[in-house]
């Protein structure tokens, strides 16, 4: 799935290097130079010293086969596959600040919908930014599904309602909202967001099925930021993990399941459209240290 984001953690816990405090200083740096949170690695390392204690761990390797298994505890439960319910046309919000890989996970989703012989619609929502619709627009003609679109600069819930509008005549079965990122216009982006969730709650007569935050796993601290914003702004129920290919940090994907317990749907591992995987504690756990 993923390869390397706590390698220097791997190369610690290698073989049959003793278990002391020098191992878990070094353990300590690791950690939080992979972008594990203070709290979080004071909180991994202190149980693995008691648990080390209390197993008689007599190397290294032993020591991580125990972090292994806490970490899978800590994310085993918040996967969450990317299953559509049975409800038509089911409704994808999808939030995210500009430049984390919003635009091509859209493209990634419908795709994958498409696979499974479903007819999904992306709609260009972000009005704010020109160059948004158009990324879109060239991604929907890749895949091969419907877009629907406005002028620049035209009303968000006006695309959406015209949106939802046209999948009920179309049969359509995943509709895929982008939306604006502009989180230094905090006020702004709730009301826009709000307004994009009510209409398609009036006219779907439930809320729309998923309101998935997309994040650069490399960007550290900014993601959890990101995450706790558009949280506070619109209750996530899930996220998408990009970027996860060809980093040496990431840490913060555990950072941000220890502090906001928020459901990890599924990661991006590449610029292709089949790279976005369903996220899997164990698959994600065995690939940190290597």
């Amino acid at each position: 799935m993923l390869r390397g984001i706590l390698r220097r953690v791997g190369q610690l816990l290698t073989g049959k290097r003793p278990v002391d405090d020098d191992l878990l200083d070094e353990l300590e740096e690791a950690l939080i130079a992979a972008d594990v949170s203070y709290d979080l690695t004071m909180h991994l390392v202190e149980r693995l010293r008691e648990e080390a204690e209390a197993e008689r761990c007599k190397d290294a390797e032993e020591v991580k086969t125990i972090l292994q298994r806490m970490l899978r505890q800590l994310l085993q439960p918040l996967a969450k596959p990317l299953e559509l319910g049975p409800e038509r046309p089911a409704v994808i919000v999808m939030l995210g600040v500009n430049g984390v890989g919003k635009t091509t996970t859209i493209a990634k989703l419908a795709y994958r919908y498409r696979r499974q012989g479903l007819k999904p619609m992306m709609v260009a929502a972000d009005t704010f930014r020109a160059a948004a619709a158009e990324q879109l627009e060239e991604w929907s003609r890749r895949v091969g599904c419907d877009l629907v679109r406005q002028r620049a600069g035209a009303d968000p819930g006006a695309v959406v309602f015209d949106a939802l509008e046209a999948a009920r005549a179309r049969g359509t079965d995943v509709v895929i909202i982008d939306t604006a990122g502009r989180l230094h216009t905090k006020k702004n982006l709730m009301d826009e967001l709000g307004k994009i969730v009510r209409i398609a709650e009036r006219q779907l007569g439930r809320p729309p099925d998923e309101r998935l935050l997309v994040l650069d796993a490399t960007t550290g601290q900014n993601a959890l930021n990101q995450a706790r914003q558009f949280n506070e702004i619109v209750q996530v129920t899930g996220l998408i993990l990009a970027k996860l290919d060809g980093t040496a940090k990431g840490g913060i994907v555990l950072t941000i399941a220890h502090e906001l317990g928020l459901p990890i749907c599924a990661v991006g591992l590449g610029e292709r459209m089949e790279d976005l995987e369903d996220f899997s504690a164990q698959d994600f756990v065995a690939g940190l240290f290597d």
